[in-house]
């Protein structure tokens, strides 16, 4: 599901999540708004539009990234701090979105600049709901220096 100028970078790697994501986007008419990383070097590419997305224009950038910390290739946390050390995208937002409830693992989003925190909830309904207000959160009330 790629393109350009997509509002929303989920980076996810398990397919279930994202299905089940796009799922909740759906229900508000925002999944056309969704770029899909499926690995975190994936992610450093599309961010900073390199390899095969050499094509696309600062423009192009999310207006939120969606980050699971478990990911082949580079962990969310890598993605994370190289988002937020690079002067061309470190004020757009960073969600965590993720299973681990462990402390060191919220504690290092935070300190390396993740806006939010938010682990995944089991049941589909919690699940989309969740994904729903954030999503209109971030892309309707928040806003982000030019």
């Amino acid at each position: 599901m790629s393109q350009n100028g997509a509002e929303i970078l989920l980076v996810e790697d398990d397919p279930n999540d994202v299905e089940l994501t796009l799922e909740a986007l759906r229900k508000h008419g925002l999944e056309s708004k969704v770029e899909v990383a499926r690995d975190g070097a994936e992610a450093l590419q599309l961010v900073f539009a390199e390899g095969p997305y050499a094509e696309r224009r600062a423009a192009d950038r999310p207006k939120v990234i969606v980050l699971d910390l478990k990911l082949p290739k580079v962990g969310g946390l890598e993605v994370l701090r190289r988002i937020r050390t690079d002067e061309r995208s470190k004020h757009i937002p960073v969600v965590v979105l993720t299973s681990s409830e462990q402390r060191r693992d919220i504690a290092q989003a935070y300190e390396l600049g993740a806006n939010s925190y938010a682990v995944k909830p089991l049941e589909f309904e919690s699940f989309a709901g969740m994904i729903s207000q954030m999503a209109l959160y971030w892309l309707s009330v928040n806003r982000t220096p030019p």
